[in-house]
């Protein structure tokens, strides 16, 4: 695009633009545009003129030029030519050279296709060689898996068979050793599984086999807080309040600390459970391993109950071993719940326990009919009254045990009133029905502090031998009575929680014995015909009647705090009330027989 020349500018100017243009294109439209100005401004002279003068100057120039290079360029036009002489020589060279590279170059060819066909061989060797390393990897992690169960390395066997799976075989999967292994895995996961299995069913052996001595140990342990704590309750009577097992026991024991499951006596290592409950979580057959073990301990708990027992055997043995095999059962429960969680739910550990105590009570139920002494009933009730505060204390409901209990009771209280209807009787059919002589004074301290007797004389002023009011009979009864009040209180030591029906067996028990047994025998004994016998079982009817009246405070201050508030008033009371008119009634008659017989006498003669 052709530019416009400013006409300020001078031609000199203008004629030096037109002939440094740079392309014939521009220096025409310059040529063109500077004759046009010059036209119009009237100064076309000026622009020939600078136009002439500066082609005069260029010739000038261009002979200067010529005259002082001219040697110059001859010289050069001689090196040229050498120049041009030496190039074909150095064509003639490189000619040459081609040649022989050409040939060098064919015989690197062939030296490289050796080369390159001895690397192919080379990696086929090396692909080789890692195979083969690879292949003897996989091989020897598969014997160590077998090494590693062999030294009942369970888990690790599993771990490093996962591993051959998951990572090595990954390597080898073209050759065919591979897939040989692969279909060997399932195979040998299951015999890690039975592995396992089989050192977990050695385990629970052993622990069925220690389950009792187990027991045996939580017992003597439970024995051991009772004690403390009657020492306790000893030296502090508020801490008396307070049962076994209760939070305060609890912390007034919390010094001594006993680990049931790690002791001098018992040690029971859980790890085999752990590794198999590992395993089968890692095979994903968690399930399937809770459904087994609880099937299995279904099965050891059946196998621990016996078909009978007996409990006629004087140390109770059969019975303690019963119940301490239970224990140790229900405390491996417990113990495994809290250390594997999951494995055990509470609803399956509570139904085997309710199993246990329901089988346990109708076993003792079954032999309760062989026990015909209260003594021996007492003891069994510890023993049962002890495993209850043992499983308390794991946690354990005795809601069953418990409700049991009252049989035991009832069946205790039964074998009392047997036992002491008996002495009663015995007592009553025996007596002499005189007054009971004293022979020396602790003679009769002694039947002052067994009877409800008041003397009408201070000791001090008694001279012995002397005779009491009351007939033998009397207190061997108050002994009786009061032996059979203690024990049955002695039914509630330890642990009983329905004092309530002691209490009240115990006035109905304590009625029937007194109404039946004494008041009746002595009314009974009104029959006969001697006066002074008569007169005898009137005064011990009254001694009687004042000890019933002794005995309803008694009772009130022996009754626990379950019972309800209030006097007790014996039936027998009033039963000797009654008798003793009786008496006096029968004492006018035969007088009176007497009267009429001396009346009738004085009148034959």
């Amino acid at each position: 695009m052709p530019y416009a020349i400013d006409q300020r500018v001078d031609s000199d100017v203008a004629a030096q633009q037109i002939i440094l243009s740079s392309s014939d294109n521009q220096y025409f439209n310059q040529l063109v545009s500077a004759i046009e100005d010059a036209g119009t401004g009237g100064k076309g002279q000026q622009l020939l003129q600078s136009l002439s003068h500066f082609s005069i100057e260029r010739e000038a120039e261009i002979e200067g030029i010529c005259s002082a290079n001219h040697q110059g360029f001859a010289s050069a036009s001689g090196q040229l030519l050498r120049v041009r002489e030496q190039s074909e020589a150095l064509m003639t060279d490189i000619h040459g050279l081609s040649q022989s590279v050409q040939t060098s170059t064919e015989t690197l060819a062939r030296e490289k296709k050796t080369l390159v066909e001895s690397r192919a061989v080379r990696q086929n060797i090396d692909e080789a060689n890692e195979a083969l390393r690879d292949c003897l990897e996989v091989l020897r992690l598969a014997n160590q898996v077998y090494d590693l169960l062999a030294k009942k390395s369970h888990y690790s066997a599993l771990r490093a068979l996962d591993e051959l799976q998951d990572v090595h075989l990954l390597k080898i999967t073209r050759y065919k050793i591979a897939d040989t292994i692969r279909k060997s895995i399932p195979d040998t996961k299951k015999l890690i599984a039975d592995a396992v299995m089989t050192d977990l069913n050695t385990w629970l052996f052993r622990i069925r086999e220690t389950s009792q001595f187990l027991g045996e140990v939580a017992f003597y342990h439970i024995e051991q807080r009772r004690t403390r704590h009657k020492d306790r309750a000893e030296k502090n009577m508020s801490l008396g309040n307070f049962k076994l097992n209760s939070a305060v026991e609890a912390v007034a024991d919390e010094d001594e600390e006993f680990d049931i499951l790690d002791n001098e006596d018992v040690q029971v290592d859980f790890t085999p459970l752990f590794e198999c409950m590992h395993i089968y979580d890692a095979l994903g057959q968690k399930e399937k391993f809770k459904v087994d073990y609880a099937s299995t301990r279904r099965q050891q708990k059946d196998l621990l109950m016996p078909t009978s027992i007996t409990l006629v055997d004087p140390e109770g043995s059969s019975l303690s071993e019963l119940l301490e095999g239970i224990a140790g059962f229900a405390i491996i429960e417990k113990a495994t719940m809290s250390k594997a969680p999951g494995l055990r739910s509470s609803a399956d550990v509570d139904e085997l326990w309710d199993s246990m105590c329901q089988t346990a009570i109708t076993l003792v139920s079954n032999a309760l009919s062989e026990v015909t002494n209260a003594e021996l009933l007492l003891k069994i009730k510890g023993i049962i009254a002890l495993f209850i505060q043992t499983m308390t204390s794991y946690g354990y409901p005795a809601q069953l045990l418990d409700t049991f209990l009252l049989t035991l009771f009832d069946k205790y209280a039964e074998l009392l009133k047997r036992r002491f209807s008996d002495d009663f009787q015995e007592i009553v059919s025996t007596d002499d029905y005189m007054p009971m002589p004293i022979h020396k004074s602790d003679e009769y301290d002694k039947v002052v502090n067994v009877s409800w007797y008041t003397p009408e004389k201070p000791r001090e002023e008694l001279r012995f031998p002397c005779v009491l009011p009351f007939s033998q009979m009397y207190p061997l009864c108050c002994i009786d009575i009061r032996n059979f009040l203690n024990q049955f209180y002695f039914f509630s030591d330890d642990h009983f929680q329905h004092l309530k029906v002691i209490d009240d067996t115990l006035k109905t028990s304590l009625d029937e014995l007194l109404c039946e047994k004494v008041c009746r025998s002595l009314v009974d004994r009104l029959s006969t015909q001697y006066l002074g016998q008569i007169v005898q079982i009137l005064i011990n009817l009254e001694h009687f009647e004042i000890a019933c009246q002794e005995l309803e405070q008694l009772l009130v201050a022996a009754r626990s705090n379950a019972s309800a508030g209030g006097t007790i008033v014996l039936k027998a009371t009033e039963d000797f009330r009654s008798s003793k008119k009786t008496a006096e009634k029968r004492i006018f008659e035969l007088v009176n027989s007497k009267i009429d017989d001396l009346i009738g006498t004085a009148e034959y003669d």
